[in-house]
């Protein structure tokens, strides 16, 4: 668990992220036809985690669908969230999506695509907290999980502390050992964790966190384009609807 004080706009996860080939000016972009490697942290359902031993979710699938386009095969790897942008800037992946978006830190290792996709958010509490909205904790600590797209959302709030926590349901068992006073996870995660949970609420607040994106290694130009034009075509065609609703049920 880590604690950091927002001073900006931070985004550790809707996050997805992407980068392709070395970088500098000396790019592997993959080949028509070929092979598109992505490289993943397999740890951030609903966007990629495991089901037995294959990796599935929202950013696997859109994948698969942008290499189609692209008349590729689509090769995953896991490691670890930390790992992506090494992993990528030296070559030895094209993509790499795990639910995150284009933060600022970010942008200054890699260049993005438009978003695809964008995150609903829910703030979760005490049943005792006398809060109805973000705003009334802003002066707590708010717990999200690492590299979630809440960190969005609570960046804008003045003065506010962020716990850093490995995953959602860590966040939520700190909040009822009311070591923090709220936690902002993606809205269906926070259904699910809140549901049968006593001394638990969610504000009627909701909030939406800018959408997963590709990014590609700085410069590449190329690639960034190619993934561009072919995200324009699988959301125009309902392909990211049809994927995110299989994941993530409409409310």
């Amino acid at each position: 668990m880590k604690k950091k004080k927002l001073t900006g706009w931070v985004l550790g996860i809707c996050i997805a992220v992407a980068v392709c080939g070395c970088g500098g000016s000396k790019f592997k972009n993959p080949s028509r036809g070929g092979t598109l490697i992505m490289a993943t942290s397999a740890y951030a359902e609903p966007y990629a985690y495991y089901a037995g031993d294959q990796i599935v979710g929202i950013d696997v699938e859109v994948a698969e669908a942008i290499a189609a386009k692209l008349g590729m095969e689509l090769e995953v790897r896991n490691m670890e969230l930390d790992s992506i942008f090494d992993e990528l800037n030296s070559g030895k992946a094209h993509i790499g999506m795990a639910g995150m978006d284009a933060t600022e830190d970010r942008l200054k290792e890699a260049d993005f695509s438009d978003p695809y996709m964008r995150i609903k958010q829910a703030v979760i509490v005490r049943a005792d907290s006398e809060a109805v909205e973000l705003s009334e904790v802003s002066g707590g600590l708010i717990g999200v999980p690492v590299g979630a797209a809440g960190e969005i959302t609570v960046s804008e709030l003045p003065d506010a502390v962020v716990m850093y926590y490995d995953n959602g349901a860590d966040a939520v068992q700190a909040l009822l050992n009311d070591t923090i006073h709220a936690v902002i996870l993606d809205k269906e995660l926070a259904e699910e964790l809140v549901s049968g949970r006593a001394g638990l609420k969610i504000l009627e607040e909701d909030f939406i966190a800018r959408g997963c994106s590709v990014a590609v290694a700085k410069g590449n130009e190329e690639l960034l384009d190619d993934i561009d034009k072919a995200l324009d075509a699988i959301i125009a065609d309902g392909t990211v609807f049809e994927i995110t609703n299989k994941y993530i049920t409409a409310k």
